[in-house]
C-alpha cells in the first residue's frame, strides 16, 4: 500500500513575493520604454537624408541625430502637439551655419539645410558668391566631387561630377558646396545670380550645400518662421548607398559606407 504524500505546504508569502517580483520587472520594462520614448522625442532624434540637397555635407541614404534641444520646442517639436505649442519654449536662436531640420511652411515636410541667414541679414547671390550683409563669403575651388544619385524611375544610379569648393562665412564656419555639372561653365545659372533678400524678423534664410540643386530659399522656400525649427544635425550615426536600406542585412557588404558612420556634421 503506498502512502500518498502529503501535499507540500506553500508560505503564505510566496505568491504576494513572485507577484511583487513580476510587477516590478513589468515596471522596470515601462520605464524604460518611456525613457527611451521621452529621449528620441526630446532629445535627439533620428531622420534620414532622402535627397542629396545637402551634399556634399550630407549624402542621400545618411542617417543623422538632430538635437532637439539645440533651438527649444516649438510647434513641430513633437507630434500631434503643434495646436498646444504655439511657438518655442526655451528658446535658442540658430547660428549662421547651422545645419538644421525644420518644417516647410508651405507643404508641412521636414527639410534639411544649412541656415545662411537671420533675422535683419541681407542675403544675396553675385556670381554664384554668397553674400551676407554685403561681404562675399570666400571661396575656394578644390577637387571636383562625383555625386551619386538613384533615379526611382529606371532603377538604376547615376552620376554627376561637380564643381565643388570649400566655403568660409563671416562667422569663420566653413564647409564644402557643390556647383553645376563641370560640363557647364561655372557660376553660369539664374540662381548663381539673385536679388538681395531682407530677412523679415522671426525667420531665417536657408540653403543646401548643393548649391545647384537644391529648392531652398531662393527658389520657391522663401523665409522660414523660427518656430517651425525642429532641431540642428549634430552627427552622422549610419550611412548607406541611395538605393539600399539599412535592415537589408544581406547587402551590407556593398552598401554600407562605413567611412562615413558617426561622424560629425559642420
Amino acid at each position: 500500500m503506498t502512502i500518498p504524500a502529503e501535499p507540500q505546504a506553500i508560505a503564505p508569502s510566496d505568491v504576494p513575493r513572485r507577484s511583487l517580483g513580476a510587477m516590478l520587472n513589468i515596471g522596470a520594462w515601462i520605464v524604460l520604454i518611456v525613457a527611451f520614448i521621452s529621449f528620441r522625442f526630446a532629445v535627439f532624434e533620428p531622420f534620414d537624408i532622402p535627397s542629396g540637397s545637402m551634399t556634399p555635407t550630407l549624402l542621400s541614404g545618411d542617417y543623422v541625430f538632430v538635437s532637439k534641444l539645440a533651438y527649444g520646442y516649438g510647434p513641430y517639436s513633437f507630434p500631434f502637439l503643434d495646436s498646444v505649442l504655439r511657438h518655442r519654449i526655451f528658446a535658442a536662436d540658430p547660428k549662421r551655419g547651422d545645419v538644421a531640420v525644420f518644417v516647410n511652411p508651405h507643404t508641412g515636410e521636414d527639410y534639411i539645410k544649412r541656415i545662411v541667414g537671420l533675422p535683419g541679414d541681407r542675403i544675396q547671390m553675385v556670381h554664384g558668391l554668397l553674400t551676407i550683409n554685403g561681404q562675399p563669403c570666400k571661396r575656394r575651388r578644390i577637387d571636383d566631387f562625383t555625386e551619386r544619385e538613384w533615379d526611382e524611375r529606371y532603377n538604376r544610379a547615376f552620376e554627376t561630377t561637380r564643381y565643388r569648393y570649400r566655403e568660409t562665412m563671416p562667422n569663420g564656419v566653413q564647409h564644402e558646396i557643390l556647383g553645376e555639372p563641370t560640363r557647364e561653365a561655372e557660376d553660369s545659372l539664374p540662381q548663381d545670380d539673385t536679388d538681395a533678400y531682407e530677412v523679415p524678423a522671426g525667420m531665417f534664410f536657408a540653403m543646401g550645400d548643393n548649391r545647384d540643386n537644391s529648392a531652398d530659399s531662393r527658389m520657391g522656400l522663401g523665409f522660414v518662421p523660427l518656430d517651425n525649427l525642429v532641431g540642428r544635425a549634430v552627427i552622422r550615426f549610419i550611412s548607406v548607398e541611395p538605393e539600399a536600406h539599412p535592415w537589408e542585412i544581406w547587402r551590407w557588404p556593398w552598401t554600407m559606407r562605413l567611412g562615413r558612420f558617426f561622424g560629425p556634421i559642420r
